[in-house]
């Protein structure tokens, strides 16, 4: 468990297979990293890595499988979604974070998550759907997936959402799920990369930038929303 990733044990609770990496020193941060469709926690992994090569990191697993593909709710097309399977994955979700509290894993003050795409798109559903259990999220290629979104009290959220400038599905939905968690209060920062859904350094790049603002004291309050290389 002391070493590189890779060794990171698999664990287990009632609701998630989990990976849970601890660096050599006690760590200032948690984060909580969500893969993508049709991957696992190995994909993520890397990535929240090169984001904080100090942090303890869990990475859960998906717990829905359809047509083959590991994903954190049930699809109905690439853009609409199971709404009972998204409220109850995020529920699920925000109990298994419960219980890492209660085990000292995480501390709410102290925890970054990190999303890809669908991984990405069930935190922002958690944001909404239980107000305060999220607080700092960094999501790539993201959209809201709830087709009712409840008004929720979120002026404790910030959040960092990386669209990419030739996601032709996708890249336009990263602006539409800002502006709904600044409606509910989040402080939100918006930016296009020149990229597709695919995400990678640029994004880890940008995200290090914004934690320096945010944890520094700067507002960080603005819609970049300009695509930059």
């Amino acid at each position: 468990m002391r070493g590189d990733w890779m060794d990171a044990p698999l664990r287990y609770d009632r609701s998630y297979v989990y990976r849970l990496y601890e660096p050599k020193d006690p760590p200032e941060r948690t984060i909580v990293a969500l893969h993508g469709s049709g991957a696992d926690e190995a994909a993520i992994l890397p990535l929240a890595r090169m984001l904080d090569q100090k942090a303890r990191i869990v990475a859960p697993r998906g717990r829905i499988l359809q047509n083959g593909e590991r994903r954190w709710y049930r699809k109905l097309s690439p853009i609409t979604f199971d709404q009972s399977s998204v409220r109850l994955e995020a529920e699920t979700f925000s109990g298994f974070l419960d219980g890492l509290r209660r085990d000292g894993v995480t501390d709410p003050d102290r925890t970054l998550f990190l999303g890809y795409s669908n991984g990405a798109n069930l935190v922002a559903a958690t944001v909404l759907l239980h107000p305060g259990t999220i607080r700092q999220a960094v999501l790539m290629r993201a959209m809201s997936v709830l087709e009712a979104a409840p008004k929720a009290d979120l002026t404790a959220a910030r959040v960092l959402i990386l669209s990419g400038a030739t996601d032709e599905i996708y890249g336009s939905y990263g602006a539409m799920l800002g502006d709904l968690l600044k409606r509910n209060g989040a402080v939100v920062v918006q930016d296009t990369l020149s990229s597709g859904h695919e995400c990678g350094e640029g994004d880890i790049a940008y995200a290090r930038g914004w934690l320096d603002s945010v944890e520094g004291g700067v507002p960080a309050t603005a819609d970049a929303g300009a695509s930059r290389g």
